[in-house]
């Protein structure tokens, strides 16, 4: 008979101690450790090969066979895009976000939008008529979706022998538990194990699994770090919900790139795909506004055109403000810092005010330019025409550094009507500005870019 006994796990990484700590030896978290009963697994020989075991055999490289990996071609084709091209047969994919962003929304869309193939939704935090109201809110049908409302592990892997889905969406895995665990569901040990389930059960079945995850606080998906880990791709889900836009990051993918990104637009309806955001990210305006600038980023292997918007003025208590949305503090510090040692524009004293619209988060250092165009723009109340973008990251020096891709941020400058762009003088290498339609202008540093643009 197995025997059963506690341990002392970690709530935030799922080391486990068997007494307790008040600090975590592994991710140094405090007062963490919190006490869970645990069955110890019966121990089994080793090193003793039985009649229906396989022995994995060494092999060199060139010995391996190399398959091309089959791909199931969502409907959705912004969570194609995440994905690296498709479902790959018999992976696991983590899905989380923030509590109400959509991402039951967003499943249970993929589970009725699939036609032709076997669904099974599992939900551990909805009833079956909660479900039944979500899809007609959505308002879409498919006589091959399977709704199962469980917990047990036990019981969904009996549910799935009888159905023989060929999708399996679990919703979530923190409500899920097995019975070889006596834990808590939601515990370190019971979701490390029912993963390890899920990721037994894909990898055998060829069958690939959803799951759905819930988020700490801090942003990070809950539960041991060891659960993204496990996992094939880690898909992230995220948005403001003061905004209707969604996106849909991809932090990790075995099978494809991760830094492919995924927008959708949130309507009554349920979520849309939004396959072209530059149009709806950037603000038709009748008559120029000082303090905006169009920038060109690239979202992976897509570019995108957003609208940044600034708003300088005097500080009216002692300490100016900084304050950005969707841009990273720092960056805008270090850009102030260059404009007022390099350029010569006195921003100390001033409030500055940054926003990215759309509600929207970018890293793209080739925003840069626009970022410090709008700055400029609205200190010295000087509208920037509309009809002009940028595409240029700022150095130290006040010089204007080059970006990657620059052919994709110019054909999506120039599709979207722009006449002229401003991009670095260190990009024409190597660039054929004929086979373009749109003006293109280089520049070096920063004051040539504020003469050519207020002269």
């Amino acid at each position: 008979m197995s025997k059963i006994k506690s341990a002392y796990f970690c709530q935030s990484c799922g080391f486990q101690s068997p007494k307790w700590l008040g600090k975590c030896p592994s991710c140094a978290a405090w007062n963490s450790f919190v006490e869970e009963i645990v069955q110890k697994e019966e121990k089994t020989l080793t090193g003793v090969a039985t009649s229906k075991s396989k022995i994995a055999k060494p092999q060199t490289i060139t010995d391996i066979k190399l398959n091309e990996e089959e791909r199931y071609i969502m409907p959705d084709t912004e969570l194609n895009r995440v994905l690296g091209g498709g479902l790959v047969p018999g992976s696991l994919v983590l899905f989380g976000g923030d509590p109400g962003i959509g991402k039951s929304t967003l499943m249970l869309q993929v589970a009725l939008s699939l036609k032709g193939i076997k669904v099974l939704y599992v939900s551990g935090e909805e009833s079956e008529q909660q479900i039944k109201m979500r899809a007609e809110r959505i308002n879409k049908k498919n006589e091959q979706c399977y709704i199962l409302t469980e917990t047990n592990t036990q019981n969904i892997f009996k549910q799935v022998e009888e159905i023989e889905p060929q999708l399996l969406i679990i919703d979530s895995i923190q409500t899920l538990h097995t019975s070889y665990i006596d834990s808590s569901p939601g515990s370190v040990s019971q979701i490390r194990e029912c993963a390890a389930e899920m990721l037994r059960f894909a990898k055998e079945s060829g069958i690939p699994v959803f799951l759905i995850g819930h988020i700490t606080k801090e942003g990070t998906l809950a539960g041991p770090k060891v659960l993204e880990h496990m996992v094939d791709t880690v898909l992230h889900f995220e948005g403001d919900r003061n905004h209707i836009y969604r996106l849909l990051r991809t932090t990790k993918n075995r099978f494809g790139s991760t830094n492919e990104l995924g927008i959708y637009e949130m309507q009554s309806g349920g979520l849309r795909q939004v396959n072209n955001p530059s149009e709806i990210l950037i603000t038709q305006r009748e008559e120029p506004i000082s303090g905006v600038a169009i920038a060109a980023t690239m979202e992976g292997m897509r570019p995108m055109l957003i609208e940044v918007q600034a708003l300088v003025s005097s500080a009216v208590y002692g300490t100016p403000q900084r304050s950005t949305t969707g841009f990273d503090a720092r960056r805008l510090n270090m850009l102030l810092a260059v404009l007022e040692k390099r350029v010569g524009f006195r921003l100390g004293q001033k409030d500055v005010f940054l926003n990215i619209a759309g509600g929207i988060r970018v890293d793209d250092p080739a925003i840069d330019m626009s970022v410090v165009t709008s700055i400029l723009s609205s200190s010295e109340d000087l509208p920037v025409p509309q009809n002009v973008c940028f595409a240029g990251e700022i150095g130290l020096s006040g010089e204007i550094r080059p970006v990657n891709r620059i052919d994709s941020r110019i054909t999506e400058s120039e599709k979207l009507g722009f006449e002229k762009i401003y991009i670095s003088h260190y990009n024409l290498k190597g660039l054929d500005k004929k086979s373009f339609n749109i003006e293109i202008v280089a520049v070096k540093k920063i004051e040539e870019l504020f003469r050519s643009l207020f002269a």
